[in-house]
């Protein structure tokens, strides 16, 4: 067997296959998404640890069942009779009766000077991973993709400091306005120019215009793009996800692919997988606040539904 990808993931299901006896491999190419964050969140007993040593065990813990972990990048998948052959960037060709890719995807981010930099430690995507973090600090966040007001609803339970720019996307939609300012987020209009930075320390949003707005974390939706091309010449390509996140591998509920004999696991089938049980808690209680606005701004609401652009605690520029 071989794994593509040396994540959590892969390195999970090497582990696996070991334990079953399965001859595997797992291929590493080295570059794990979450690399630039201090540690990984929400692991119970692992909480905090850092990446590079989370990986190391896991190696660790794969070759101690016999299985292996090879560094390298994957060139091209072939089938041949019988399975299939992975060419790596050492010219090394393991064959695989059955393929697991869990290679993960990449992040692209809004081409806004300063924000790759500080990208995993306060420039933020995921509550989940860094909300603890920056509770009760003053947060923005970027609106790059259709779900940025999801995000900043969500921030809104780690901190009531929340600030939405604009940046180059339309207005918020009537009800989506209504939403924000019924949680008492903040909403600047105008580009974003970049970010600004003291003592490696983020501490404002810089306009276009020249203003800053003082912060001290900015979340911004990626946009996550599978790592997925060389399963081309196997008829598996990655496709638009509904949720317009990014692309995935689609598969079903198993992990099985179209393509009989390869299966994917992890973020490369699922960029959307999240904490539901939150988001539906925040679901509501944004209902909430709508409703308790509506109750005591009945005015201002149905003019911000008539006139969203002009309504809520806005900051012009």
């Amino acid at each position: 067997m071989v794994v593509i990808g040396g994540g959590a993931a892969g390195l999970n299901a090497g582990l696996m296959l070991a334990r079953a006896r399965r001859s595997v491999v797992v291929l590493d190419a080295g570059a794990p998404r979450n690399a630039p964050a201090a540690g990984v969140h929400g692991l119970l007993a692992r909480d905090g640890v850092p990446p590079a040593e989370l990986l190391d065990r896991g190696r660790d813990e794969v070759r101690g069942y016999g299985g292996d972990v090879l560094h390298a990048d994957v060139t091209a998948v072939t089938r041949r009779e019988g399975g299939f052959e992975v060419t790596l960037s050492d010219g090394r060709v393991p064959r695989a009766r059955r393929l697991l890719v869990t290679i993960g995807l990449v992040d692209e981010l809004p081409d806004v000077p300063g924000l790759r930099a500080r990208w995993g430690r306060d420039v933020l995507h995921c509550p989940y991973c860094h909300g603890w973090e920056v509770r009760d600090g003053a947060i923005g966040v970027l609106a790059s993709g259709p779900m940025s007001v999801h995000q900043a609803l969500l921030f809104r339970q780690w901190s009531a400091d929340v600030t939405y720019f604009t940046h180059t996307a339309p207005a918020p939609a009537a009800e989506q306005a209504e939403q924000l300012v019924a949680r008492g987020v903040r909403v600047v209009d105008g580009e974003v120019a970049a970010v600004e930075i003291v003592d490696d320390r983020l501490t404002g949003v810089r306009l276009s215009n020249g203003r800053t707005i003082a912060r001290e974390a900015l979340v911004v939706a990626p946009r996550m793009v599978a790592r997925a091309g060389f399963l081309a010449a196997l008829g598996l390509r990655a496709v638009e996800h509904p949720a317009g996140v990014g692309e995935y591998i689609p598969a079903d509920a198993s992990g099985r692919t179209d393509v009989p004999g390869v299966w994917v696991a992890g973020s490369v089938t699922d960029p959307a997988a999240a904490a539901q049980i939150n988001a539906d808690v925040v679901a509501e209680e944004t209902r909430r606040a709508v409703d308790a606005y509506r109750d005591r701004f009945p005015a201002r609401s149905e003019a911000l539904v008539r006139e969203p652009a002009k309504g809520g605690p806005r900051c012009g520029v």
